[in-house]
């Protein structure tokens, strides 16, 4: 497998850390509002001050769509995956998609002990995976043609 060596510290420094939550007993209704508000597709579960959960719009669809329940009567917790998976700031990328690809999971939070610093998508993951295999190919490509500084 290839190693990508940028890390989730880097792509929280590019992307930003905002964090959008909800708490367990908002309706999933609520929540569903905000990730379109917001333009995300999952949301932290914050209880408390702790993370708790990860609401993602295919827990929305498998959980409350294909059941026939309502969003406006549905709370997060019911529905919200549990224990959470995280990473830390110094996981790589490679290790976060392999990550994702094992859990079955396009979100990751990030945190450092108890505290909660961000959250990374498989987009963030795919647009640092791209940008530093373009890198290395414009590197490769300047030492192939003596482009490359000395």
């Amino acid at each position: 497998m290839l190693k990508l060596s940028a890390t989730v510290d880097a792509i929280l420094k590019e992307k930003g850390s905002a964090l959008w939550h909800v708490a367990p007993r908002q309706t999933v209704y609520d929540a569903v509002v905000m990730m379109a508000e917001k333009g995300v597709g999952a949301l932290l579960v914050v209880s408390e001050g702790k993370l708790v959960g990860v609401l993602s719009e295919r827990d929305y669809a498998r959980k409350v769509i294909l059941k026939g329940k309502s969003s406006a009567t549905t709370f997060v917790e019911e529905i919200m995956s549990s224990p959470v998976i995280y990473v830390t700031p110094r996981h790589r990328v490679d290790e976060c998609m392999e990550i994702m690809t094992k859990q079955r999971i396009r979100h990751l939070p990030v945190m450092e002990g108890e505290r909660l610093l961000g959250i990374v998508s498989i987009g963030d993951l795919v647009r640092s995976a791209l940008s530093e295999q373009e890198e290395t190919i414009q590197h490769l490509h300047n030492y192939i043609t003596a482009k490359y500084p000395t």
